[in-house]
């Protein structure tokens, strides 16, 4: 099993994947305050799981450069791998905010994301982008093995 967050500043997105069969399903969002997640769902959601490895989104700016909410995402998973001694990878999450609400809306969601968020989607599509990058294959092989 291998985690997956959308870095945001009010709530992240989660997602939990399975590497033999590279799937991943949306959960409950976790409620932030300023980009700090509430650590006792972190926890919970690491003991139920008992993810294998840890996937965050990079939030980049549309030309690939870095910017403010790259740098804290990426203090976020260094956080993770300290916290749970588990590799902890970063997949670049340009548009897959965006994407998740078009398959919400294309499934005919409400259009209030606030009360409906994709946050939970949007991990889901990161997850599955990392399990389709060629460059984590061997990643993924010691995954199955495990």
């Amino acid at each position: 099993m291998i985690l997956a967050f959308d870095f945001g500043t009010t709530r992240f997105g989660v997602a939990v994947g399975q590497a033999l069969i590279a799937t991943a399903t949306a959960l409950k969002p976790i409620p932030a305050k300023e980009g700090i997640p509430d650590w006792s769902r972190i926890a919970a959601l690491v003991t139920e799981w008992q993810p294998e490895a840890f996937v965050v989104g990079l939030p980049l700016n549309m030309d690939g450069s870095l910017c403010e909410m790259s740098h804290r995402a990426r203090k976020f998973a260094n956080r993770m791998h300290a916290l749970y001694d588990r590799p902890s990878y970063l997949m670049d999450e340009r548009l897959t905010s965006h994407e998740a609400k078009g398959y919400h809306l294309a499934a005919g969601g409400e259009v209030n994301f606030k009360k409906h968020s994709m946050d939970g989607l949007a991990a889901q599509l990161i997850l599955e982008s990392w399990f389709r990058e060629p460059v984590h294959r061997s990643s993924l092989e010691k995954f199955k093995q495990a």
